[in-house]
C-alpha cells in the first residue's frame, strides 16, 4: 500500500504532524515502535504534562541556532503559544497557567492530553501503526525508497516525516535513532549535548538536602568567573545533585558551556532581597536570638534542612553565641545565601 505520508514516532510532534496532515485528506500513517503512542509525553511535568510557555518567544529560540535558525520562524509562527493552546482548549481540554509561565491542563493529568491528540488521530483517519520500530530505511537515487520494519513489513509512501525525537530517555524509545537515519540520508549531525536534565554536582553538599525544593530562588551560570544565564523560580536537591525547572532550563546552556572553561552555579536563596537588605534582616534575627546558639538562630530564614549545610559552609562556629558573631563572619553569611557556589561534574 502507498501512502501520501509515513510519519516515524508516535511522540506528540509524529502525533501532530499525522493529524494535521490528515486533515488535508492524505492518507497517512504513524508508525510507533511501542505498544502505545506518546510514553514520554506521560511522563512530562511530573505526570502533569507542561504543554507549553505563556512567554515563549521564537525569535529567542532561533537565536540559539545561528544564522541558520531562521527556517524555525515560519513553522514556530504556524502553531504560536496562542494557537497550540487554541488546539487543546477547542478540543476540550482546558488550561491553566503556573509560576514560570508554564502552561498545564487544569486535570493536572498528562493523559487527558494524550487522548487529545489520539481523537485527533483518530477523526483525521490516520492509521496507527503499534510494535513497528523501523529496522532500515532504503533509499534510492538520494530519496527514500521504503522503509523495512522490524517485524520484516515494507511500507512505502509519497514523503516520509521522521519524528523520533532526541536521545534523552531510552527507556521511553527515544535512542537517538532519527540522528542515525539523517545521517545515512546525508545530513550532518552536530555533537549531541545533554539538555532538560537535572545535573551532576562535584560538591558533596547538595546531596546532603536531597529532596529539599525551594522556590523562588535564582540560580546563575558563570564561565571563568563570568555570567552566561540565570533562571528564577523552583529548584531541587537530588541524591546526586541538582534539579527543579530552573535546573532543567539552564543544563543545555551548561552542556554548551562544557568545553570552554571552569563552569560555576551560583544559587542565590534570597534573589528578593539586595545584599544590603538581607544583612538588615539577618541583623534583626540575630536580635531576637543573641542569647542563643548560632545553630539555633536561622530558623525563621531557612528550611531546616539547610541549615546545618550553611552553618558548615559559613565557617562560624555552630556552638557560639549569636551576641559574639562577629561582623566580618555575619557578612560572610549573607554571600553565602546570596551565592551557593556548585561546580558541574564533568563525567567522563
Amino acid at each position: 500500500m502507498l501512502f501520501d505520508i509515513v510519519v516515524i514516532g508516535g511522540g506528540p510532534a509524529g502525533m501532530m504532524a499525522a493529524g494535521r496532515a490528515g486533515e488535508f485528506n492524505k492518507k497517512v500513517a504513524l508508525l510507533e515502535k511501542n505498544a502505545s503512542l506518546g510514553r514520554k509525553l506521560l511522563i512530562t511535568g511530573k505526570g502533569r504534562s507542561n504543554i507549553t510557555r505563556a512567554d515563549f518567544i521564537p525569535q529567542e529560540l532561533v537565536k540559539k541556532y545561528g544564522r541558520e535558525g531562521d527556517f524555525l520562524l515560519s513553522p514556530l509562527a504556524a502553531l504560536s503559544v496562542e494557537k497550540t493552546i487554541e488546539f487543546f482548549e477547542k478540543r476540550g481540554l482546558k488550561t491553566k497557567i503556573e509560576r514560570g509561565k508554564r502552561i498545564f491542563p487544569e486535570s493536572d493529568k498528562a493523559g487527558d492530553v494524550l487522548k487529545i491528540l489520539t481523537d485527533y488521530l483518530k477523526k483525521s483517519g490516520v492509521e496507527v501503526i503499534l510494535n513497528s520500530g523501523v529496522k532500515e530505511i532504503i533509499k534510492k537515487n538520494n530519496k527514500i525508497e521504503k522503509l523495512i520494519l522490524s517485524n520484516g513489513r515494507e511500507i512505502t509512501a509519497k514523503n516520509y516525516i521522521i519524528a523520533t525525537g532526541g536521545k534523552s530517555y531510552s527507556e521511553t524509545g527515544s535512542r537517538g535513532d532519527g540522528y542515525k537515519w539523517a545521517e545515512e540520508l546525508g545530513h550532518k549531525i552536530e555533537k549531541l549535548r545533554p539538555a532538560l536534565v537535572p545535573l551532576k554536582i562535584k560538591e558533596a553538599w547538595p546531596k546532603m538536602a536531597q529532596g529539599l525544593s525551594l522556590k523562588n530562588v535564582e540560580l546563575t551560570v558563570f564561565l571563568n568567573g563570568k555570567k552566561k544565564d540565570s533562571r528564577f523560580g523552583e529548584f531541587l536537591f537530588t541524591h546526586f545533585g541538582i534539579s527543579g525547572p530552573i535546573v532543567l532550563d539552564l543544563s543545555g546552556k551548561v552542556g554548551e558551556l562544557l568545553d570552554k572553561g571552569k563552569v560555576e552555579l551560583n544559587l542565590d536563596l534570597k534573589p528578593a532581597l539586595n545584599l544590603q537588605v538581607l544583612d538588615k534582616r539577618i541583623q534583626s534575627d540575630f536580635l531576637k536570638y543573641r542569647t542563643k546558639f548560632f545553630k539555633n538562630s536561622l530558623k525563621d530564614l531557612l528550611p531546616q534542612k539547610l541549615i546545618p549545610i550553611i552553618i558548615e559552609l559559613s565557617g562560624i562556629n555552630p556552638l557560639k553565641k549569636v551576641n559574639e558573631i562577629t561582623k566580618e563572619e555575619r557578612q560572610r553569611l549573607v554571600k553565602l545565601l546570596k551565592g551557593l557556589k556548585m561546580t558541574k561534574l564533568i563525567e567522563v
